[in-house]
């Protein structure tokens, strides 16, 4: 969905009968709550040799 001053935003819908959960991220009018972990992702990627399967290996020490 597209509103004015929301630049991204997203909603996850979980449910069973006569139940249901809704998950709900606003980021508002600038993508800079995503800068952050945009910018860590760089920082370890170039220190990084080889493949890597997924975006939380990456991120997080494991």
């Amino acid at each position: 969905m597209r509103l004015p001053g929301y630049a991204l935003g997203v909603e996850a819908l979980f449910g069973l009968p006569h139940e249901r959960l809704t998950i709900r991220h606003d980021a508002g009018k600038s993508a800079a709550p995503y800068v952050h972990g945009t910018l860590l992702a760089v920082r370890r990627v170039m220190n990084t040799t080889g493949l890597i399967h997924g975006l939380d290996r990456l991120l997080f020490d494991a």
